[in-house]
C-alpha cells in the first residue's frame, strides 16, 4: 500500500535560512499577525506600508503626496532596521484609491528612488482597513552580498 508524504514530513533540501521579523507599531499588527519587514538570507519584503504617524494616526489625511512620503519614511526605518537600504530596493508597489494621484505620489517616489531606479507597478484599489488611507507602497529589497 502506497502512503503519501506530507508536507511536514519531507526534510528540506538546503538547510533553512535565518529569519528575522521587524516589527510594526500599527495597530493592525496583533490583529492581521504580520510584521513590518522579513528578511531571509539577502532578501527583505515589506507588506504595504500605510501613512501612520508614531500615534498610530493618519497623517496627511486627503493629501496623497504627504502619505506617500510617511510610507516612504516608514520604509526607509523598516529596511535600516533590516540591515539594508533603499540603495537595496529592486521593486516597489504603489496601491492608490483613487489612480488620478498617480502623479502626486510618483513625485515623491522620485524624491526617494530618483537615482535607485526600482521597478515600480502602481494601482488602484477598492480602499484600505482605514478610510483615510489613499496609498500603501509595498517593497522588496536585495541585500548585495547577502
Amino acid at each position: 500500500m502506497w502512503y503519501p508524504i506530507t508536507y511536514r514530513q519531507r526534510q528540506p533540501l538546503y538547510p533553512p535560512m535565518p529569519r528575522t521579523n521587524i516589527p510594526t507599531p500599527s495597530p493592525y499588527a496583533a490583529t492581521l499577525g504580520f510584521s513590518r519587514a522579513v528578511r531571509v538570507g539577502d532578501h527583505v519584503v515589506l507588506g504595504g506600508t500605510a501613512p501612520l504617524g508614531a500615534d498610530g494616526r493618519t497623517v496627511g489625511v486627503g493629501d496623497p503626496a504627504a502619505q506617500a512620503r510617511r510610507c516612504f519614511e516608514i520604509i526607509a526605518d523598516a529596511l535600516h532596521a533590516a540591515g539594508a537600504s533603499l540603495e537595496h530596493v529592486v521593486r516597489t508597489r504603489t496601491l492608490l484609491t483613487d489612480i488620478e494621484h498617480w502623479r502626486a505620489v510618483a513625485a515623491v517616489r522620485a524624491e526617494f528612488f530618483a537615482d535607485i531606479r526600482p521597478v515600480e507597478t502602481v494601482m488602484q484599489v477598492s480602499r484600505f482597513i482605514d478610510p483615510e488611507w489613499l496609498v500603501e507602497i509595498e517593497v522588496d529589497a536585495v541585500i548585495d552580498g547577502g
